[in-house]
């Protein structure tokens, strides 16, 4: 096997990634948090379902950031505390191995703690089990307001993931067991809607609407997670007929658009990656293996679709434009996941160097969108800089594998 050297502007963009979201506290704004303004809320508007509507969007497509002057604070946020968690599990991992070059075990295990013990906290109560939602009302089109820290199916699934990959290193049951008392939220409070066989799960228990695939999915990817851990039949099930819906809604080039809606027939990079982790998540957990032609196929779409030669990530398969941080940024999860980032390493090297130049500030932070014309270069702690943190991680442990065994041969 021929060793690949890691290089030396990776590592300092890690760095500087990992010392500017430290210096934050890992507090911040993000794409939706307009209505967190104290200037709006003043107004009056705040009860008016198009002014909300008009105001979040205001803030999320303009380049300049009005949220200090507009009094937005800088917030915790739980999917990006659950990003950020993941990440410095595998920072330990790699400490563990003997490379302390982005820190010491001792270091890592403290911010594990740490960022664990905020995710109990910030719990949303009232519920069946275990869930997160978001530190914002977000106003849905006008069709309804998901007031702030209403659970979510994506946000409990990467926290309670999460929660699991700290268990598995610190051995702390109060992690364990608020990660497998999320599967109550998902079986007992979330919508379902037959589809293609199977089922659909709703974003949240607000939303009736099941039509989207990458969400039902992370709650297959979630609910997986707790059968291992329990051996409950009834996880598996719904975990099963969550993944049939998905994959009999598979088009024969392996794509999935993002939505049965009218409005939500476009297919794009990231939420493709989502599908992928999690339906890879399924399989590994539950010992299924009926769905792997899918994610051959899908994963095959994947890859030939959304990047570039020289490592340019699309949105979309057929349009490159906006450039989302997620989009590079899923690559290396999803190599990570399915066992295929060093057959794709050099595309993965591409897509790394492509983003540290073109999405990263000289403060650390990566930038939310690049477009043709005026792009968005806020920093968003979750959506940009957690995302980009957990990812990074997944490609720095992968490295690491590799130089260890190119140490066994």
């Amino acid at each position: 096997m021929q060793e690949h050297k890691l290089k030396s502007r990776d590592i300092t963009s890690f760095k500087d990634l990992k010392n500017y979201c430290e210096s934050e506290e890992f507090k911040g704004w993000d794409p939706y948090d307009g209505l967190n303004s104290k200037v709006f809320k003043a107004t009056g508007f705040q009860h008016w379902d198009l002014a909300r509507l008009a105001w979040i969007q205001g803030f999320k497509r303009s380049p300049i950031n009005f949220r200090k002057l507009l009094l937005v604070p800088k917030e915790f946020n739980s999917k990006g505390i659950g990003l950020f968690l993941s990440g410095y599990c595998n920072l330990y991992k790699i400490a563990k191995s003997g490379d302390t070059s982005f820190g010491t075990k001792e270091e890592f295990l403290e911010k594990i703690c740490f960022l664990s013990d905020l995710l109990i906290e910030k719990q949303s109560k009232n519920y069946s089990g275990a869930c997160w939602g978001y530190n914002f009302d977000w106003q849905a089109r006008r069709l309804f307001l998901f007031p702030k820290e209403t659970p979510t199916v994506v946000a409990t699934t990467f926290c309670a993931s999460a929660l699991f990959e700290a268990y598995e290193i610190t051995k702390e049951k109060k992690y364990l067991e608020t990660a497998l008392s999320s599967a109550n939220f998902i079986v007992n409070d979330l919508n379902r809607t037959r589809h293609n066989e199977g089922i659909l799960f709703s974003y949240s228990p607000l939303n009736g609407n099941n039509t989207v695939y990458n969400a039902s999915l992370l709650g297959t990817k979630l609910l997986s997670i707790c059968y291992k851990y329990t051996g409950k039949e009834e996880y598996k099930n719904l975990a099963r007929l969550s993944v049939m819906a998905a994959c009999k809604g598979q088009r024969e080039d392996g794509s999935w658009i993002y939505g049965l809606l009218p409005v939500q027939s476009w297919i794009d990079s990231f939420h493709t990656g989502y599908n992928l982790d999690a339906i890879q998540f399924y399989q590994e957990n539950t010992g299924d293996t009926a769905f792997k032609d899918n994610i051959r196929e899908g994963f095959d779409f994947y890859i030939s679709n959304f990047f570039k030669e020289d490592g340019t990530p699309k949105y979309y398969h057929d349009k490159t434009y906006p450039i989302d941080i997620h989009c590079p940024a899923q690559l290396f999860v999803t190599l990570s996941r399915l066992d295929r980032f060093n057959q794709y390493r050099g595309l993965a090297s591409k897509v790394l160097d492509w983003s540290i130049k073109n999405m990263q500030d000289r403060k650390g932070f990566f930038y939310y969108q690049l477009k043709k014309g005026i792009s968005s270069k806020i920093s968003y702690m979750r959506w940009s800089n957690a995302f980009m943190f957990n990812a990074m991680s997944h490609y720095l442990l992968e490295d690491q594998k590799m130089k260890n065994a190119v140490a066994i041969d």
